[in-house]
């Protein structure tokens, strides 16, 4: 017998939410920042990365960007205190590194960012993976609780274009795409 999916006052339903959705194609980000050590006597502080379908431009003057993080996952506990944080495009090769990074309950990053090459970015400090096809370092400029995410406006304070001629990677109908040329 399935699962009834919830039914919301307005009619709409979990599921019928989620299959409307799943039909809007977007790209696919690496969102990442740097924790600071708890002391500033003890171990360096830790990389955190997560993957991302929800980010968008959303204005030129100044350059802002928004990123939709899970209301009390690790990124948003660190975002709300830490306030530099980075986004890497990611290119259709780095299909890998999408997947790796969307996994739940995992217990620290740090075996994830071992292999990958990235350089840290000058103003935040975090992981900006080379090969992306677009890299920014944002501060965030506002935080704005919307349901069960937080959405978090980042002025951008630096832009590159490691690999700007590579495909990007794309997320439609729940899996990961390779645009067509």
């Amino acid at each position: 017998m399935p699962i009834a999916s919830t039914l919301h006052p307005e009619g709409v339903s979990n599921d019928e939410f989620r299959a409307a959705m799943s039909r809007l194609a977007a790209g696919v980000c690496l969102i990442t920042a740097h924790e600071n050590p708890l002391t500033p006597d003890g171990p360096g502080g830790e990389d955190i990365g997560m993957t991302a379908t929800a980010f968008m431009s959303v204005s030129l003057d100044p350059p802002l960007v928004l990123v939709s993080l899970r209301e009390g996952s690790r990124m948003d506990d660190l975002l709300a205190e830490q306030p530099l944080w980075a986004v890497s495009v990611l290119a259709d090769h780095q299909v890998q590194v999408a997947g790796r990074f969307s996994m739940k309950n995992r217990i620290s990053d740090r075996l994830l960012f071992a292999d990958l090459p990235y350089v840290r970015g000058e103003v935040s400090g975090a992981p900006l993976l080379t090969g992306a096809l677009a890299t920014l370092e944002c501060r965030t400029e506002n935080r704005v609780e919307a349901g069960d995410h937080t959405l978090v406006v980042g002025r951008v304070l630096t832009s590159a274009l490691p690999s700007p001629d590579s495909p990007p990677l794309t997320y439609f109908r729940g899996r990961y795409r390779h645009l067509a040329g």
